[in-house]
């Protein structure tokens, strides 16, 4: 990126401070889906566990991708 593409510094932390407290949410998910999916189910609530597992799993790529843009602005 360019100096013209720069994320202002104030507005990188306030993203990089979101993207921190988007991270713990997201691995609170994950646990909590672990730890239903370890418990006996009827096949439609595990499909329903599968799909929120697999969307967490893609938010914290997403998450992972923009920590590791705000880190090459630093």
């Amino acid at each position: 990126m360019g100096t013209e593409n720069k994320i202002p510094p104030e507005i990188a932390r306030e993203l990089r401070g979101l993207a921190h407290d988007l991270s713990n949410s997201l691995e609170t998910i994950l646990q909590a889906t672990y730890l239903v999916s370890q418990a006996e189910l009827p096949e439609n609530a595990r499909r329903w566990m599968e799909m929120m597992d697999q969307a967490s799993q893609e938010a914290i790529a997403t998450n992972r991708k923009l920590r590791e843009i705000l880190r090459s602005q630093s």
